[in-house]
């Protein structure tokens, strides 16, 4: 069990050649006793964005607060506060910060995507 805020975690910077200016804090995890999926929050800065890649899991994405988009395969997807998406597995996909405030998000993914 926990309870938190996420004021109160420290973020890792996404450390990758193709991200820019994104960092990562998990909320939940096998750590708090959900051993099957892992809950982060990806908060990516003004003209920033997560690597652009694909694996063999999906994930559920909610936008807490900002703007951007969402690349899936070839077609970008326009998001904001209250948006949400399901990333089905083995597709390329990248978020990137169109506004001009933090763009923030949840992250969903089974344990073996957060490794």
């Amino acid at each position: 069990m926990v309870v938190g805020n996420i004021k109160d975690l420290q973020g890792n910077v996404v450390n990758h050649p193709s991200a820019k200016d994104a960092a990562m804090k998990v909320l939940v995890s096998g750590k708090e006793g959900w051993d099957s999926h892992v809950m982060r929050v990806v908060e990516v800065e003004p003209g920033g964005y997560t690597p652009k890649h694909s694996h063999p899991w999906p994930h559920i994405n909610y936008i807490i607060e900002g703007k951007g988009e969402i690349l899936i395969e070839d077609t970008f997807y326009p998001v904001e506060s209250g948006s949400y998406a399901f990333v089905p597995n083995d597709k390329l996909h990248q978020f990137r910060n169109t506004g001009e405030s933090q763009f923030k998000f949840i992250c969903i993914v089974p344990t073996e995507g957060h490794k």
